[in-house]
């Protein structure tokens, strides 16, 4: 049965499923200061929600880059106390941006174990168009974004169609190529090859390929940004009233 986070939350339980973790694990997190309380709710159980999801996410995704518990503590707690799921997921996805591929292989029961739901071949076919999924030769087998997923799902319940949804991918996927190759190539004319002329020393040259490897996060980060910040004017623009 589907579980209606948003009107009812979920259970420790539920909340395990759908995270993908042990309900130990979350007590433990939850002790470690790492998830914020559950709302207390009919019979005083304790109800979780999308901001307990995102943040989940978001642990597992600093633990992929071999962060200790006490380093994510000390990240999480560098953020700001009114993040929703939304900034959480954008946090995530930085932070996943310039990590290794962390999709994970997963059957239709355990894809629909996390997501909460059933999930029928046109909601596979939406997670697809929206790179939470990719399928695989088995027809009962899935990449999957662990990360993404829940945020898929909530794709799921909004009124768009697979066309929009596809047709959003190739703008993104338009834009975002041109942007990298620009960067790619401002850097690689700017401060690739000056250095490169200059300094013939290996040592030096593989400080500087260095230095490009740890830039991409700044860049990532710089890029959702702007993003955001384009985005909320363009909605200002055509929406005044909302």
């Amino acid at each position: 049965m589907s579980q209606e986070l948003t009107e009812h939350g979920l259970t420790v339980d539920e909340l395990a499923a759908r995270a993908g973790v042990t309900v130990r694990t979350i007590r433990f997190y939850s002790t470690r200061g790492l998830l914020p309380p559950p709302e207390i709710g009919p019979r005083r159980v304790g109800l979780y929600g999308q901001e307990h999801l995102s943040r989940l996410a978001l642990i597992e995704e600093l633990q992929h880059h071999g962060m200790t518990l006490a380093a994510i503590e000390r990240y999480l707690q560098q953020l700001p106390d009114d993040l929703s799921p939304q900034d959480l997921a954008i946090h995530r996805g930085v932070v996943a941006a310039w990590s290794p591929d962390s999709a994970e292989e997963a059957t239709r029961l355990q894809l629909e174990r996390r997501a909460g739901r059933p999930l029928d071949e046109e909601d596979l076919d939406r997670l697809a168009a929206m790179d939470v999924l990719i399928r695989t030769e088995d027809p009962e087998v899935f990449r999957v974004d662990p990360g993404l997923l829940h945020l898929g799902v909530r794709l799921l319940e909004v009124p768009i169609a697979l066309e929009t949804i596809l047709a959003a991918r190739a703008v993104v996927t338009e834009h975002t190529r041109e942007a990298a190759r620009e960067l790619s190539r401002l850097f690689r004319d700017e401060v690739w090859e000056p250095y490169r002329e200059q300094e013939k020393d290996p040592e030096r040259v593989e400080s500087m390929r260095s230095l490009s490897a740890h830039m991409q996060p700044m860049v990532v980060q710089a890029l959702v940004t702007a993003f955001q910040r384009s985005m909320r004017e363009e909605l200002r623009g055509a929406f005044p009233e909302g």
